[in-house]
This record gives C-alpha cells, structure tokens and sequence, in this order.
C-alpha cells in the first residue's frame, strides 16, 4: 500500500506495531493530563457564566469564542517560540500560565475578571498545545521514515490519549460542582501543577535532531502557501461546529432536561467513543480513503449530527428520551471529528517549510480560532434569536459543509 501522504511504500505491519520512542510517549501522556485538568472545568463554563455571574447569551458566546481565539488564535505564537526556543521552555511556561489563569477564574466575579482569566488560560493553552503537538508530528513523520508505522497512527493515538483525559475531566468536574465551581477550578489548577512539575524533571533540554530557527522569514512563505491556508480555513470550519459542544449542545440539554447533569454523561459518551473506536477508524480509513476523503466524510458526519437536532426540534419533546437526539448528536459529531482530526494534524509536516512545523501548526490553530471568535458569537446570537427552532441547528449543519469545499484539492503540494 502506497503512502498517501509520503508516495511511499508503507511499512509491513509487523513493524506499524513499533514501540513508541520515550519522548512520544511523555507527549502523548502529557496530552492526557492536559485534558483532565482542562476538561474538569470547560464544560461547565458557560453555565457559570449565564446562570453564575448573570451574562446574557450573546456575552456568554464571545467569552466563549474569546477563550477559543486566545488559545487557537495564538498558537502560531506559541508554535513559532517552539521552533526558536525549543519545546521544554514554552511547555513550563504554559503550565505556569494555566494555573494562575485558572486559579483566577475560580475567584472571578466581575466581568472584566471572567474575560483577563479566560484570556490567561487560553493563551496558556497558546504556549504549550503547539509546542507539543508539533513535535508529535515531527516525531510520527521520523518514525514513519525510520519503518516504525503510519504518522496518522501515531497522531491517533495522540487523539486518544485527550479524549481520555476529556472523559475523566468532565466527570472530574461533575463530582466537584457539588460543592461549587471554584473547587472544580482549583482542581484543575492542581492538576497542571502536577503536569509542571513532572515535565520540569522529565522533559529534555533539548530534542535530538530538531534544528531551531530564526523567529523572522517564516510568515510570508506560509502567507504565500495556498494549499495549507485552504486547509487552515476548513479546519477552522470544522472546530466552529465541534466547538458546539460547549455552547449549543449546553442549551439544547437544559431545555430538554431541564438541567444540565445529563452533560457530563454526553461528553463521557463522546470520549468512550473515541478512546475506542479512533486506532480502529483511523486504520479503516487508512485502507479505503484518501486524506482529503477521509476529511470530507467527517464532515459529512458532522453536518449529519446537526441534523438530527434540527429534525427533532420541532415536536418540542422534553424529559429523558428528549435527550436521544442530542445523543445522535454527540455520536455523529465524534465520528466526523475522528476522520478529521488526526488527518488535518498529518496532512501539516508535508506542507510545512522546514524547520517550521511549529508555525505551521500553530497557524492551523490560529486561523480556527479567528473563525470560532466570530462564529461563537454569532452562534450565540443565533441560538437567541427567536427564530423557528430547526433554524440555528440547520444553519450549523451548513458550516460543516462549507467546509467540505475550502478542502485542498491534492495531497503533498504547497
């Protein structure tokens, strides 16, 4: 079978099942303590925020999109510091960041406090994400190179490892809301207090083979590079529905349910899914679909879940069974997010300059988060419109969509 991202040969599968190096697996575990901590409070956000501190929808949509934008919007900072400086600084001083920020939050009771603490913790998010996340790809594409399996792989299993730290975060989280929201936010501090102090003691100094690089002269080559800025506006597409999660999703389970304790069990629901079914899809669609194939499949899927709601809405069905279409939602959703995802993040090393996959990948991120900081609040708008209740859930359906045709059109081309 021919690589559809190299042209070359792939590896026989006695040696795709190569150990991880050690570097690999503290990233991929560093993944996993991220989203624990990071998960024990996200999904709760905006509850706090409306029904807490008293916001009306459309300001609970732009702190939203505002914390997505100064964490995806500035990864590009984060990545091009990882190609300068090197991993291990940017990792601590994001970990650092993540505690005072969330420490913050849970104190908050102003506006202004809310928006500086949420700002704090997604740039935070700026410094360490693409530090990491690039040198996975760095690490799955010498590894692909060296026979040791497919990069997707690799990338999978790095999406495995955060949905897993999704899946005990909001539970996590559920648990500590008992008592308030502050103690799910200090809790989240102390878990990136563990994360900085493991990474202070294990994380190299420097990483065998990564050259650093200038900060200047990166910008107008990836300006001029067509096919990754066209990838870049369709993952921005795709996060802006995935990021529904956390806004729409939210009010569609009070109104169904009256409150939202059935979320945590939703979002448990995505990760199982994912932490299942993501090595096994990944390989499906390694065999049958080409990158670009495998994107728009997922995002068919995505539109599909939005469809779903918009479908049922209408008959205005409350109580426990109400729930099964946000379910189907969910289910949907995470699907189109595990043909996505792990295919967007590989598809990256073959359109980056050398030496500057940081910036690539931070760019990924930073164009998504231009696109949520605008579709939140929109969205937010959206959902309280007043419009026939299908309305919003069918134009999200078409965001999705839209995406589909921002896709490059080949492989392997800058």
């Amino acid at each position: 079978m021919t690589s559809l991202f190299t042209g070359r040969s792939a590896p026989p599968s006695r040696r795709a099942a190569a150990p991880l190096s050690p570097l690999l697996r503290l990233l991929i575990l560093t993944q996993l303590a991220f989203n624990v901590g990071f998960f024990a409070v996200l999904p709760f956000l905006s509850e706090h925020l409306g029904q807490g501190i008293g916001m009306a929808g459309w300001l609970v949509g732009f702190v939203l999109g505002l914390r997505t934008f100064s964490q995806q919007g500035l990864f590009v900072v984060g990545g091009a510091l990882a190609d300068r400086y090197g991993i291990r600084p940017v990792v601590l001083a994001g970990c650092v960041l993540r505690i005072a920020g969330f420490v913050w939050l849970g104190f908050a009771e102003r506006t202004w406090a809310v928006v500086a603490a949420v700002l704090l913790i997604g740039f935070a998010a700026a410094l360490f994400s693409p530090a990491v996340e690039s040198e996975v790809a760095r690490q799955a594409v010498v590894r692909e190179e060296e026979g040791g399996g497919d990069r997707t792989r690799v990338l999978a299993l790095f999406t495995v490892a955060g949905q897993a730290g999704a899946f005990v975060g909001p539970l996590l989280g559920a648990l500590l809301l008992a008592v308030d929201f502050r103690t799910a936010c200090l809790a989240g501090a102390g878990v990136f207090v563990l994360v900085l102090a493991g990474h202070a003691w294990l994380l190299p100094q420097r990483v065998p083979g990564r050259a650093r690089v200038r900060v200047k002269g990166g910008a107008r080559l990836l300006l001029r590079n067509r096919r990754f800025l066209a990838l870049c506006c369709a993952y921005g597409a795709y996060l802006l529905a995935y990021n529904q999660l956390y806004l729409a999703l939210p009010a569609e389970v009070e109104r169904a349910a009256g409150s939202q304790a059935p979320l945590a069990w939703l979002f448990a629901l995505s990760s199982v899914l994912v932490v299942t079914a993501q090595l096994p899809v990944t390989r499906w669609a390694a065999e049958r679909l080409t990158p670009r194939r495998s994107m728009v499949a997922g995002l068919v899927l995505i539109a599909a879940g939005f469809a779903v709601v918009a479908v049922a809405r209408p008959a205005g069905w409350t109580g426990t069974g109400a729930l099964v279409p946000a379910a189907g939602f969910v289910v949907l959703l995470t699907l189109g997010q595990m043909l996505v995802a792990p295919v967007a993040r590989a598809w990256v090393p073959d359109l980056a300059e050398d030496g500057r996959l940081g910036l690539y990948t931070g760019a990924l991120s930073s164009v998504s988060g231009l696109i949520v900081l605008a579709g939140s609040s929109a969205t937010g708008l959206l959902l309280d419109s007043g419009l026939p209740v299908a309305v919003p859930w069918l134009v999200l359906a078409a965001v999705p969509l839209a995406a589909v045709a921002m896709l490059p059109r080949r492989q392997g081309d800058r």
